[in-house]
């Protein structure tokens, strides 16, 4: 198969912003670049200094165009932050032609009908994700054409966001010098890459862990039930050893990082360390244990959000396929063995679920996975659907969510 075009994934966070440059090289995923930079531009996933992300996205692009050696004049951007909200919604209509038999244009009106559900003021939808249809009352099917019926109905999960969130970062983007192939709802990208179809079949929960955020998402019977966003992340983490141990923001990063631990009953009380190891304005030896104590006291905020949100779908403590990680922060000591006491479900860190070529070095670190899911979604939509190397569950996006929709229920 000869090469496909370069597809950019360009993840915007609330500490970096990283990048993907990949392509179909000989029927196989190619990983052309891979790289991020730093980003104090967002607080909470959402822009709050044009002028400083502008920055981060230029430095990280003109990083990757070096890196892959071609100009990158567009991307599939990845959108988080808590200013994103989901709900279940109902399309019914009437099957058009008179024969009865349900033609690719019923399935296209019946998801245009549920989109027109009640959505807070300022917010705009990003995604329709159809979880299954409803044909004369037959319920639970999931491909409806070609079926004959008179009634068709569709439960669907409609994602959508601020419009202005949505604008500040379109703007920053088409700033930097790029424009914006589609707008994705973060953890829907992640998803490709992490999780597998029995995974989403069984019923898991992907939790990417942040710096100024943690979104989650739950599937179950291969379709997501429940998505949203909350506002604390692992960069809270570092504020409250900071101000717990009076030390510098800098200072507290390195010392989460190297020495703190989600299980701190299992740290000895006569562990200490130095802290002029880390700033040479201070003196004092403070006990691992204590650090451990902070971390544990945020952690148990986040987890209780979690569990509230797994109870609205009646699903706490009741996903076989577990919790599955990614992000800056799920590099955490003892987070996996802490999530297990505490959600009562299985949990591991997630990693790339298909072979890809090049870069692959970072594919592993988990701060890189977002970007890495939103090039592999561009790939989706704008490569050969027959390459046997891509089997992507489908979901709409912004500007052909319908279209891909029905595009995608064919075999």
């Amino acid at each position: 198969m000869p090469k496909h075009d370069n597809v950019v994934g360009l993840d915007i966070g609330t500490t970096k912003v990283s990048i993907c440059v990949g392509s179909y090289n000989e029927g196989a995923i190619e990983v052309r670049a891979i790289t991020k930079a730093v980003n104090s531009g967002l607080r909470r996933g959402m822009v709050v200094d044009i002028e400083d992300t502008v920055s981060a996205i230029s430095a990280v692009l003109e990083d990757a165009e070096r890196i892959c050696d071609s100009p990158i004049t567009s991307a599939f951007v990845g959108i988080g932050g808590a200013h994103i909200n989901s709900v279940s919604s109902k399309g019914v209509i009437a099957v058009s032609r008179a024969d009865g038999e349900i033609a690719e244009e019923d399935v296209k009106r019946v998801i245009e009908a549920a989109q027109a559900v009640a959505m807070p003021p300022n917010q705009e939808i990003l995604h329709v994700i159809p979880k299954s249809y409803t044909v004369d009352g037959q319920t639970g099917i999931k491909d409806p054409i070609g079926m004959v019926g008179v009634r068709l109905e569709v439960e669907a999960h409609v994602i959508g966001g601020s419009s202005a969130a949505m604008k500040n970062l379109t703007k920053c983007v088409t700033q930097a010098g790029i424009s914006i192939d589609d707008l994705i709802f973060s953890p829907l990208a992640t998803s490709k890459i992490l999780l597998t179809k029995k995974q989403k079949e069984m019923g898991v929960l992907l939790v990417d862990f942040g710096a100024g955020t943690t979104s989650i998402a739950v599937f179950e019977e291969g379709e997501l039930i429940h998505c949203n966003i909350l506002p604390v992340g692992s960069m809270h983490i570092t504020n409250d050893i900071a101000i717990g141990l009076r030390i510098s923001l800098d200072a507290a990063e390195k010392i989460k990082l190297k020495y703190a631990s989600a299980l701190s009953e299992k740290i000895k009380s006569d562990e200490s360390i130095n802290l002029a190891n880390f700033d040479a304005n201070e003196k004092e030896k403070i006990s691992k244990k204590y650090i451990s104590e902070i971390v544990d006291a945020r952690l148990d905020e986040i987890f209780s959000m979690i569990r509230n949100e797994l109870k609205k779908v009646s699903k706490d403590g009741m996903l076989p396929a577990g919790v599955i990680f990614t992000g800056g922060g799920a590099k955490l000591d003892g987070l996996i063995e802490y999530t297990k006491e505490n959600l009562r479900l299985p949990a591991q860190i997630g990693y790339p679920m298909m072979e890809m070529s090049g870069m692959v070095d970072k594919l592993d670190d988990p701060i890189y996975t977002t970007t890495v899911g939103l090039m592999l979604w561009g790939l989706e939509k704008s490569g050969d659907r027959k390459n046997p190397s891509i089997n992507f569950d489908k979901l709409g996006t912004v500007g052909d969510k319908v279209k891909s929709f029905i595009k995608n229920f064919i075999p």
